[in-house]
């Protein structure tokens, strides 16, 4: 399998859920299952379905998160020497040449993209037009309500 960009935030972030998983969550619902189990008959026991729907649940994620772990190539954009192109990573501010309206998005692995939180996937229309660019150029992103122009202002490696 090909190892999947993630930034330091994003693996920092995916081993916080790891860990709340396993040393809060999954003991959480083995004592539910316990406590369910107790209480007799399985075959018409809510509690001891629901627990056991919630520990499978938690059980595909920790796999799901410890999988993208195992696969991760962790970038940190401080230490790439990117001499002042847009690379994954970057913190791009951009201005929307016909609107005249500025954005700021930063350039992310797909798990972690989150446009509400100005992070857009490496695999983006955005920052395909984006990667290898510098400040000052105009890119044309190909969107699906027609093209747009935007000028990179800036490009941070926080």
């Amino acid at each position: 399998m090909s190892k999947v960009p993630l930034t330091v935030k994003g693996a920092e972030k995916l081993r916080a859920e790891l860990e709340e998983l396993k040393s809060v969550v999954r003991p959480r619902i083995i004592n539910a299952i316990a406590t369910a189990r107790a209480h007799g008959d399985l075959k018409e026991n809510a509690e001891y379905h629901a627990a056991k729907e919630q520990q499978s649940f938690a059980e595909g994620r920790i796999g799901e998160i410890e999988g993208k772990l195992a696969n991760a190539q962790i970038i940190d954009v401080t230490k790439v020497d990117a001499n002042g192109k847009v690379v994954f990573g970057a913190t791009v501010a951009l201005e929307d040449i016909d609107a005249e309206k500025r954005v700021t998005y930063q350039v992310v692995g797909e798990d972690e993209a989150n446009i509400k939180e100005g992070r857009i996937s490496i695999g983006s229309p955005i920052a395909r037009a984006l990667i290898g660019k510098e400040a000052g150029d105009v890119v044309i992103v190909k969107a699906p309500a027609g093209n747009i122009e935007y000028e990179i202002i800036s490009i941070e490696y926080i």
